[in-house]
């Protein structure tokens, strides 16, 4: 406890200038818009906008992005229920009852309640961030290079085991992203790897063409090809709910809110985990009243609560441990790489500032997306009338020149064009990209942790093995596969 109050005590100056603060509305706002649109998100969003990080100290890019992020979860809520059709992954477990509510005239109560909901979430979700960061730093600390390699192992098993990809496609991808990221020099012999003779590559690939081309701009050509004329949307009336209503939906929201909170601790979870979680829950308790199905504010309040906070306290990885938790983590991995911050246990013992100014962030942009989302609700629902092609053609032209100015590099335009390319064709496949970020954004750290490890065992790869940690991690990465492996081959 001691701890965390003075993280947050070293946060508290960074977190409420004024510049911050404004870069924190900034980025919950466009999180609202981009979880609005069907067809953006924040991993789209949050590539996108990498060149823009150069501009800013990291302080004031990692709270504006992060805005982005939780922003999206409210966002999607407003799609979800009044469509059907949810702007993120999350929103889908939402529009089941959401959808109902707004059909019988309720629309304008159930996005109130999701808005409430979310606020719940994240301020249970920004007290777990700060109750447990220390703590898991402080275990990450006494990882020596085998551990940390295992650690890593298990990062990549995890989000290869719930990608919803086939497990030998989402493996290769991860392998694919790995030899990505080690093209470049070689640090221990000083030698091209991978370049193939281009002179462009002796530093290695760009994160950001590679994060722009293979989320950002494919997402977008995406929305270009598919349905991005404008939709009409079921009327939406009063945002506020009824006393009733938020006393109904406040033990839902805080059930969800621990559930959510806990599921996005751990290595390769998601949103969309966190809230069929919650609302698994809750039907539990609802369907023996008979009341499920029928448009019940429960099946708005705990997924909404379990959404948002999983995306908060998923920071907890990538901070303490330096293992990103999903795809919208491993492009924030990359920022802090960008900026010169090195994700992982160091951060949270030498720069308790800046993780106590993201945590603080948190509260204060919820409370912004409260203040955002139920008095401006007509308008985000104006939003979806606006024809999503143009947007996504303006934005792609934008982008290309925001990578330009930052790297003034032709090369990088190509790398972006050949990654969007490569991001379509994955999506027209049906397989999740994801795992090819985070072998990417983790295949430099553990070339790292793996050449230390046999440094000092003298080449011993039994190493691995004869550490306990070690060896409990790399069992742990192996039962995830086997269950992963086994979960895709049952019948039914």
């Amino acid at each position: 406890m001691t701890e965390a109050l003075a993280m947050l005590y070293a946060g508290l100056g960074p977190a409420l200038e004024p510049a911050n603060l404004l870069l924190c509305l900034a980025g919950v706002a466009l999180g609202t818009l981009v979880g609005v649109l069907p067809g953006l998100g924040p991993v789209a969003t949050i590539a996108l906008l990498l060149p823009v990080t150069f501009a800013l100290p990291p302080a004031g890019a990692l709270i504006m992005l992060a805005g982005i992020y939780y922003g999206a979860q409210y966002g999607s809520s407003t799609t979800a229920i009044l469509l059907r059709v949810p702007g993120e992954a999350s929103g889908i477990v939402t529009a089941q009852e959401g959808h109902l509510l707004a059909r019988a005239g309720r629309a304008g109560p159930a996005l109130g309640i999701a808005a409430l909901a979310s606020l719940l979430g994240g301020l249970v979700a920004a007290v777990v961030l700060a109750l447990l960061l220390a703590p898991l730093a402080r275990f990450a600390i006494a990882f020596g290079p085998a551990e940390t390699a295992a650690l890593m192992l298990l990062g990549v098993a995890a989000a290869v085991a719930l990608s919803p990809a086939p497990l030998l496609a989402a493996w290769a991808l991860a392998a694919l992203g790995a030899l990505l990221g080690l093209v470049g020099t070689d640090v221990a012999g000083g030698r091209p790897r991978f370049t193939f003779g281009i002179p462009e590559l002796a530093d290695g690939i760009g994160f950001i063409p590679l994060a722009m081309g293979l989320f950002g701009v494919a997402e977008l050509i995406r929305a270009l090809e598919s349905g991005g004329a404008a939709r009409r949307t079921l009327p939406v009336g009063s945002p506020w709910p009824a006393r009733r209503e938020v006393a109904a939906a406040t033990a839902p929201a805080l059930r969800g809110s621990l559930i959510g909170s806990a599921i996005g601790l751990l290595p390769g979870a998601s949103t969309l985990l966190a809230a069929l979680a919650a609302q698994a829950a809750e039907r539990g308790l609802f369907r023996r009243r008979g009341r499920w199905g029928q448009g019940e504010m429960a099946g708005v309040a705990a997924p909404e609560a379990a959404n948002n906070a999983a995306a908060q306290t998923s920071f907890a990885p990538l901070l303490a441990l330096g293992l990103p938790a999903n795809a919208t983590m491993a492009v924030l991995a990359g920022a802090m790489f960008l900026q010169g911050i090195a994700p992982g246990p160091a951060v949270v013992a030498e720069r308790p500032d800046l993780v106590g100014a993201i945590i603080l962030s948190m509260l204060v942009g919820n409370a912004m997306l409260v203040a955002l989302n139920l008095p401006f609700v007509g308008l985000w629902a104006a939003v979806l009338r606006l024809p999503l092609r143009l947007l996504a053609a303006i934005v792609i032209v934008l982008s290309c020149g925001g990578l330009w100015a930052s790297s003034g590099s032709v090369f990088d335009l190509w790398l972006l064009l050949g990654f969007a390319l490569l991001g379509w064709a994955l999506a027209r496949a049906r397989l999740d990209p994801t795992p090819l970020l985070i072998g990417f954004t983790l295949a430099a750290p553990f070339e790292e942790a793996l050449r230390r490890a046999l440094v000092l065992a003298r080449g011993d790869w039994s190493v691995f093995l004869a550490e306990p940690a070690s060896a409990a991690l790399l069992a742990a990465a192996a039962t995830v596969t086997a269950l992963a492996a086994w979960m895709r081959c049952r019948p039914g």
